[in-house]
């Protein structure tokens, strides 16, 4: 049986995992915390753009997206930087929704996963 390759591994999580052909990220959240809702989802897009290509793929080959809220109010701003970042025609299943997140200062989390 060959391994299974998980890349950015700690002793908690994998940034992402590759399995029979199927690229499975982990929820992936910005850096800068201090940034409104847009510009953290500007962030969370360019760190899953990077995951995935380190992966071998690219969001052309999105399969599903989760994005979690801390709030509904941000969905809007969300929405207008995830709609550019979408490849047209290329839109994969979603769903999103508001909670509580793992610290107060993150507005957006976002969980892809993708075909090789």
């Amino acid at each position: 049986m060959s391994a299974i390759p998980r890349l950015d591994q700690n002793t908690r999580r994998s940034r992402a995992v590759v399995h029979n052909g199927t690229v499975y990220l982990a929820g992936h959240t910005a850096d800068d915390r201090g940034a409104d809702a847009a510009g953290q989802t500007r962030q969370v897009l360019a760190k899953i753009d990077e995951m995935l290509a380190a992966a071998g793929t690219d969001k052309s080959k999105l399969l599903n997206v989760t994005i979690w809220l801390s709030s509904m109010a941000h969905f809007q701003a969300m929405n207008q930087v995830y709609d550019a970042w979408i490849v047209p025609g290329q839109a994969p299943a979603r769903c999103c929704g508001a909670l509580e997140l793992a610290a107060p200062d993150i507005l957006v989390e976002i969980m892809v996963t993708a075909a090789l």
